[in-house]
């Protein structure tokens, strides 16, 4: 944006006798007064998570096959299920920890924060922190954390939150501040006089701060399928019991353990568990990119992300302002330059340094304080007080500020205004020459990537107007002012570009310097500008029609951004929007991925906003990008394995029974089948290296998803080839009249083997080191299966037979077969990718 009013800085000198309480002092205050929070979200504890595990269907099922086991007299089988229970409760449990101390993590960095004075110095802290006596440096946008009372400044706060009144309430010095209400003007200071449940919101029950991890749609979509699934499952074992009990005339008991077993194959319930680690997990690991994920299911929008509307300044520039140019009455000056500033430039940038708070807080105006040491000392310190009379605040329909100034002489005051150039035109009535000679000036310094702001003066005598169109003002000229790119733009904006990811910048300048900064970060039709008053002139139509060869939106109001983002959605476009001030937040709320600034964003923009960037760079933002596209492979991956790997389980449940075949599939042996599937879903495949094409492909279709028709396909299809590769070699073996025990471990061993050449097919890269859990997996894979096979009491419970020759031949024939199919489905689902990605 060009020149503005800024709410007062930390240090804008608000309750100048104040400087709050010392670190000790605080201290001491929050031992004795506890945190300030609300009754809200409490951890659970380890009980509540063992709860959470018994109710699970699993476990249940392994209770009922323990206690059948133990009422057919076979202890060997019941001591086994009943022991595996202990192991699958430890697994689950360190499952649920890992997710729960990931979102602790989150949870902690996503608290509120408060701006306090601190051993009279600007700190910020968490909002939990915040003691009586506290200081509190208030500004438009943030969220009061505590009740208190204002000291200095004046501030309109919103408290619909506590009195259902929608609009906002003056609070002159004095007034009383209630925790949770918004800001919505004004700056000021306030000393704190109760924290958490002492305070009004704490008295009516409100809980603000409760920060349950919301249920994302990838996790309301795997509840309905293993409803879907649960419930097949317990039609079909129905009907097995029936066909057990009745058909061949076995006990009730006896018929209920097939199938126990069968429904605890056809259960798929590592999905859930599957997702809340994944997504977990994945918002840690941002976190330690700079992106704070406020809302886990944003992760899952990160992959389908086809625009990134950005803002220019702070996010591709560093936001470090400096007056570099000064041109007035024809002479151009070079700030770097050590010659004395001729008398005209001197009258600029004293009129500039008037129209610009004594302790500002926007870095525009930061910059020209700083550059006022080019004044001769006694011009510098001398002039008008330090507070005006009256400023004339931007507007929309005028980016302009004016500080009127009293003088000795009642009723005269002085009047200097800086703002946007065409602003100052309008303001100054200049006629049509100097007009256009201000233009071609603007035009020059903005082509340079300056940042272009006009400033007059003028004096008034009487009552001053209602509107500052009204003053008579005189044009000085113009100031350019430098905001460097950030060094990891260029690079950022180009991977955006590979990864089929449009780029679209915001800002507030002039549109020729927009375009200049946007040639120096790489963006796509830089030459290209849409303006703010350009977008007011098109219908929605035709401003997505404009917006298809638009990389830049200039001279842009914070309002117009919710249209923005609206009209790139209408275009099937997902889009990603930055923002930090509080008219960004419906625009932040509406966004696809709404992203808020963290150091320089408002209360308001983070609340509304799904993530929200620690550094406020753009280079983050395309980090966040890659690691939900990764995170959309691996859970991708891990749901195919999971279709895939319960198929052939439930076909050696299954098809047996119905043809009438010896059992294939017991229940000890389904356990232990999901203890070596659970570690590798949740634990594999999450740690699972990305693909090395994953920003060199477009985004997904926003409507794509691991539980799609071609995802659940393309597993089942995997699973459907073991089943009948192992079904085959079963009818072979029967044929060849081998014992039943020998069947049964060749084939168990055969779809471990086939278990561990899927974990193989959806691996991403070739090394298997390259995720550290392969080998151990493989490892422990290994060994658990030698101690079942090898050692006689766990062979006896499983109904195994000791290894043989013939076995071990089987076993190769099968996990080629197997190679070969998995590797031929491979090749055409890697073709169709190919196609679909060109």
């Amino acid at each position: 944006m060009t020149a503005g009013v800024s709410p007062p800085s930390p240090s804008s000198g608000l309750a100048t006798g104040s400087v709050g309480l010392s670190t000790g002092e605080a201290a001491a205050r929050l031992r004795a007064d506890g945190p300030n929070l609300l009754p809200g979200y409490e951890p659970k504890s380890f009980g509540q998570l063992a709860l959470n595990v018994v109710r699970e269907p699993m476990f249940l099922m392994l209770l009922a096959a323990g206690g059948g086991y133990l009422l057919l007299g076979d202890t060997a089988e019941a001591l086994f299920l009943l022991t595996s229970v202990v192991l699958i409760v430890a697994l689950t449990l360190f499952q649920e920890r890992k997710t729960q101390r990931a979102l602790e993590a989150l949870r902690e960095l996503s608290a509120p924060r408060a701006l306090v004075l601190r051993d009279g110095r600007p700190t910020r802290i968490a909002c939990r922190e915040v003691v009586c006596g506290d200081v509190l440096v208030l500004r438009e946008g943030d969220r009061i954390a505590a009740d208190g009372a204002l000291r200095e400044g004046a501030l309109e706060v919103d408290e619909s939150l506590l009195t259902g009144e929608s609009v906002p309430n003056p609070k002159p010095p004095g007034a009383a501040l209630h925790a949770g209400t918004v800001i919505t003007q004004g700056a000021g200071m306030a000393e704190v006089q109760a924290t958490a449940e002492r305070t009004a919101m704490g008295r009516i029950g409100l809980a603000l701060t409760t920060a349950q991890p919301p249920t994302s749609r990838l996790y309301r979509q795997s509840r309905r399928i293993v409803r879907i699934f649960a419930a097949v499952g317990l039609a079909v074992a129905c009907l097995l019991v029936l066909l057990s009990w009745v058909r061949d005339g076995q006990g009730l008991v006896a018929s209920l353990l097939p199938a126990i077993a069968f429904t605890m194959a056809v259960l798929p319930e590592e999905i859930p568990v599957v997702l809340t680690v994944f997504l977990a997990l994945a918002a840690w690991r941002l976190s330690r990119r700079n992106v704070l994920t406020r809302r886990v299911d944003a992760i899952e929008v990160l992959g389908a992300i086809t625009v990134l509307a950005v803002d220019k300044t702070g996010t591709l520039t560093l936001n470090k302002m400096a007056l570099v140019e000064l041109a007035a009455a024809g002479t151009v000056f070079k700030l770097g330059s050590h010659l004395p500033l001729p008398c005209a430039l001197e009258e600029l940038l004293r009129c500039a340094l008037r129209a610009t708070p004594a302790k500002p807080f926007d870095p525009m105006e930061i910059a020209i304080r700083a550059a006022g040491g080019m004044l001769p000392t006694a011009q510098a310190t001398s002039g008008p007080p330090a507070t005006p009379a009256r400023v004339y605040p931007l507007a929309p329909q005028l980016l302009a500020v004016t500080h009127a100034y009293g003088t000795a002489e009642p009723g005269r005051h002085t009047l200097a205004t800086k703002g946007a150039p065409e602003a100052l035109i309008e303001l100054c009535r200049l006629p049509g020459p100097q007009r256009l000679a201000v233009q071609s000036q603007v035009q020059e310094m903005a082509a340079r990537g300056l940042r272009v702001l006009g400033v007059a003066c003028g004096e008034w005598s009487g009552e001053l107007p209602q509107s500052q169109r009204d003053l008579t003002l005189r044009f000085v000229g113009l100031l350019g002012l430098a905001d460097p790119l950030r060094p990891t733009v260029a690079q950022a904006v180009q991977d955006c570009r590979q990864a089929r990811i449009r780029v679209l910048m915001m800002t507030g300048d002039h549109p020729v310097t927009a375009s200049a900064i946007a040639r120096q970060a790489g963006l796509a039709n830089a030459a290209s500008v849409l303006t703010g008053a350009e977008m007011d002139a098109l219908d929605d139509d035709a401003l997505r029609l404009r917006l298809r060869g638009t990389s830049i939106c200039a001279r842009l109001r914070p309002e117009q951004k919710l249209r923005l983002v609206r009209a790139l959605q209408a275009e099937g476009d997902t889009v990603a929007m930055t923002g930090d001030g509080v008219n960004d937040a419906p625009a932040l709320k509406a966004a696809d991925a709404g992203i808020a600034m963290g150091l320089r964003g408002t209360d308001v923009a983070r609340e509304a906003a799904a993530l929200v960037l620690l550094d406020d760079s753009f280079a983050s933002i395309a980090k966040g990008i890659r690691q939900g596209r990764h995170v959309d492979d691996n859970i991708r991956s891990a749901m195919r394995f999971i279709f895939a790997v319960h198929v052939p389980i439930v076909a050696l449940a299954l098809v047996p029974a119905l043809l009438n075949w010896p059992p294939l599939m017991l229940p000890a042996q389904v356990v232990l089948l999901e203890l070596i599937i659970d570690p590798a879903c949740s634990i594999l495949f999450e740690a699972q290296p990305e693909e090395d094409d994953l920003m060199n492909r477009p985004p997904k279709p926003a409507t794509d998803s691991p539980f799609s028709l071609g995802n659940m396909a393309y597993g089942l299809l995997q699973g459907l080839g073991l089943a009948l590769v192992l079904l085959l070699a079963n009818r072979c073996m029967l044929a060849e009249h081998w014992p039943a025990a020998e069947i049964r471990s060749t084939l168990f061993a055969s779809l471990v083997a086939s278990l561990f050449l899927l974990v193989l097919v959806h691996r991403h890269a070739v090394n298997i080191f390259s995720n550290p859990w392969l080998p151990r997996l493989g490892a422990a894979v290994a060994a658990v299966l030698s101690l079942v096979l090898w050692q006689p009491w766990l062979r006896g419970v499983m109904g195994f037979a000791p290894p043989s020759a013939r076995g071990a031949i089987a076993l190769l024939a099968i996990a080629a077969c197997v190679a070969l199919w998995l590797l031929a489905l491979r090749q055409v689902q890697r073709r169709r990718a190919g196609r679909h990605r060109s």
